[in-house]
This record gives C-alpha cells, sequence and structure tokens, in this order.
C-alpha cells in the first residue's frame, strides 16, 4: 500500500483485533491490535509501512501511535484482557520508547491496568544494540508491561539474544509446518524453542495455526497460547470469550485421548520387548558378548537394525551387532570401549533401569550415523550391564503409535 495514501488519509485507518486463546480455560485471553485501512468498502492491512524505510521515522511511529490510541480506547474497559501491541523495535528506540510510555500512561490514568499490555517485537529485525534495546524493554516493564517476542524460528532468530532479552511470551510461527519441504527441518527448531522457553520460563503462543493438525501440534509441543485464522480472523469488533470454548474443549478431548492411546502402545510395546527377553533368559547369562548379541538379533530381527551392550558409565562392552541392505547382522567390532554417557538422557536411562528393573523405551531421535529416525530400547542385563536395541524406522512406520 502507497504510504503517501496511509499518511494523507488518517481518518480511514482502524485497529482491527485477533483473538488469542489460551489453553488453560479454552477461552479469549487478548487480542493482537493490528492496523487496517479501508479501501473500497475492504480493508487492507498496512503491516508493511512499519517496516518501510522510505517513510520517515516520526511518520511511522504517528501512524503506530494513532491506532494503537484507537484501540486502546475500546479495550480499555474490556476486564483483564491482554493486549498485544506491535512495535518495530528500530522505531522504539528512535525516542527509547518514550512515546509509546507516554501514550499508555496517559491511558493508565484513565483506568487502564498496565499489566495486561504485552508488547510485541520482532527481535531479528533489530539493527542496533541488543543490550540498549534489553534495558529500554527492562525500563518499560518496570511498568507491569510484558514482553513478546514475535516471528520466533521462522528466519533465524538468535536464541542468545532472545535468552538475553528473557520475554515473558514467545511466539512461534506454524506457518512452515504447511510446507513439505521444510517441515521436518523446522519441527527440530520448534524443539529447540521449546526447551529454550521452559528454561527460561516463558510461555509459549503459537500463531499462524490456519488447520487442525497445526492446532495440535501447538497443543503436544507446549503451547499455552493459540492464534490464526482457524480459530479466528482478525475483525473491527471484539468477540465473546467463550467464541471457541466448546471447539477447543473437543479438540483437546480427542489429542489428549490420542496421545494417551498412544502412550498406551509405547507401554505395551516395551513391555513385549521385555517379555520376549525374560523368555530367553539364560541365554542372556553368557559371558560371550558376540554370541548373547546374536541371541537378541533372533529374537528382535524383524524390529532392530542395531544392538550393543554398555556398562553403567556408558562404555561399549561389547561390539555392534549391525544390519546391513541385505539384512545380514554384520559384527562392528571398532565401537567397542567407545563412551555414550554424553548422550541426551543416557545416564538417566541407566538410572530408570535400575530402579524399576525393566526396559525403556526411548523418545523419537535421528541417529547420528544413519539420519533416519529412531527410538532405542533399553534393558537392564544386571546392575551393570545394559542391553540397547535400536529400533528400525521400518518398524517405528508399521505401528503408527511409536511415531
Amino acid at each position: 500500500m502507497d504510504p503517501l495514501e496511509i499518511l494523507t488519509n488518517k481518518n480511514q485507518l482502524l485497529p482491527f483485533f485477533q483473538p488469542i486463546f489460551s489453553a488453560d480455560d479454552h477461552k479469549i485471553i487478548g487480542y493482537e491490535v493490528l492496523g487496517r485501512m479501508e479501501v473500497d468498502q475492504d480493508f487492507q492491512s498496512i503491516g508493511s509501512f512499519f517496516e518501510d524505510e522510505s517513510v520517515p521515522e516520526e511518520y511511522r511511529i504517528e501512524i503506530d501511535d494513532y491506532i494503537t490510541k484507537k484501540a486502546l480506547i475500546q479495550l480499555i474497559d474490556k476486564g483483564n484482557l491482554l493486549i498485544f501491541l506491535n512495535r518495530n523495535p528500530n522505531l522504539l528506540m528512535v525516542d527509547r520508547g518514550e512515546s509509546l510510555l507516554q501514550l499508555l500512561l496517559s491511558f493508565q490514568e484513565q483506568g487502564l491496568d498496565l499489566k495486561r499490555i504485552v508488547l510485541e517485537i520482532t527481535e531479528h529485525n533489530f539493527r542496533g544494540n541488543i543490550d540498549q534495546l534489553g534495558h529500554v524493554l527492562t525500563y518499560l516493564r518496570t511498568y507491569g508491561i510484558k514482553l513478546a517476542i514475535d516471528n520466533v524460528g521462522k528466519e533465524g532468530s538468535n536464541l542468545d539474544r532472545l535468552r538475553a532479552l528473557n520475554p515473558e511470551i514467545i511466539k512461534v510461527d506454524l506457518s512452515l509446518l504447511r510446507q513439505t519441504t521444510t517441515a521436518q527441518s523446522y519441527l527440530d527448531i520448534l524443539y529447540s524453542l521449546s526447551l529454550l522457553a521452559r528454561k527460561i520460563g516463558a510461555a509459549l503462543l503459537y500463531e499462524d495455526i490456519e488447520m487442525h493438525f497445526q492446532l495440535q501440534y501447538a497443543w503436544r509441543n507446549n503451547g499455552r497460547y493459540y492464534q490464526g485464522f482457524y480459530l479466528a480472523k482478525p475483525a473491527a469488533h471484539l468477540i465473546d470469550e467463550k467464541f471457541r470454548k466448546d471447539l477447543l474443549k473437543e479438540q483437546f478431548h480427542r489429542f489428549i485421548s490420542h496421545e494417551k492411546q498412544k502412550l498406551s502402545a509405547q507401554y505395551e510395546i516395551c513391555q513385549e520387548f521385555t517379555n520376549r527377553l525374560n523368555q530367553i533368559g539364560t541365554k542372556l547369562k553368557t559371558k560371550d558378548f558376540d554370541q548373547l548379541l546374536y541371541h537378541v538379533a533372533q529374537t528382535f530381527d524383524k524390529e532392530s537394525f542395531r544392538i550393543y551392550i554398555c556398562d553403567g558409565e556408558g562404555y561399549q562392552q561389547s561390539a555392534n551387532l549391525y544390519k546391513q541392505s541385505n539384512n545380514e547382522w554384520i559384527l562392528q567390532k571398532e565401537y567397542k570401549d567407545k563412551n555414550w554417557s554424553w548422550r541426551p538422557y543416557f545416564l538417566e536411562t541407566i538410572v530408570r533401569m535400575n530402579y524399576d528393573k525393566r526396559g525403556i523405551l526411548s523418545d523419537l531421535y535421528s541417529d547420528i550415523e544413519t539420519g533416519e529416525i529412531t527410538r532405542t530400547f533399553s534393558y537392564p542385563l544386571s546392575d551393570q550391564l545394559y542391553l540397547f536395541v535400536d529400533l528400525s524406522y521400518n518398524f517405528l512406520f508399521e505401528h503408527e503409535n511409536l511415531l
């Protein structure tokens, strides 16, 4: 949209509101404020205007404050609803957030609780000194204003900078999940973000949810808040806070049932594998580890592609027994004495086996050598020896609840 048209037709500008839904009680907990312009009885986004560096900074700030003011007039008396305000961090630093703060303080005098304000910035668009931005944001937060970092993961956000800003909310864009060419690599990025959010105590808000499977992904991956066309489109008016309560309750019931079914299936397969090994218990007593591996391979020939034995500190006590593409098992003796204690959850798995005295099924991960998705079944042979059976992707694929 032509910036001059926006600047000369302020009377045609208005805020639109996109609801944000909570996993806690399935209701609307707030709205993101979006700028729109009425053109030929239609409404067009003016989001690109605020990123257009051909427009002087003071004009972009003026329009931003104009939209914000109109939005706050509508939202000031709406209970405890959060108000998400987008701000270009480069524009915010022009006056170190002073114009925005003064605008918010003027509404505070009219009864607005500034704890309802969520300042939303896109960190990877910021070109200045991140420490100086951090100081300004810290100052604004002394008034109760919360911080949300937008578009995280979509365009290479710097996790160190993200952690330094320490936001209350991390907004994660799920649009890339609809692109099959990038979906798997993006899932890995999102998983890392979910771990970071947990470490710094930030809530995850998944946005751009346009399909059912994206909502399910958001629910499965620690999403506390949800936003997107699947739930509600931006509009010039507010809607009932329970607008999607029945839908979310129904969908979450399905998600919970599906997840319970998967967990039950994983428990059952783990129990089945444990029973199989218990049945060949006498063969597992041999001190000839190579022979022991072949016994186990006969039991798990259809399920496994690699089998080995480690001690309680992660040192491999056997060779690898590895299944080749022709389905023949071979011993890889070069793996003996390697240490795997550095691998995620390895020592935790050892301790769990010592306490539970049964086999354990790992979570999904990518094998460091084959690159294929796998799980590992671990089984205690004794107090100091542990069997590891790596499961093939083909086996997991044939058992839907294992993926």
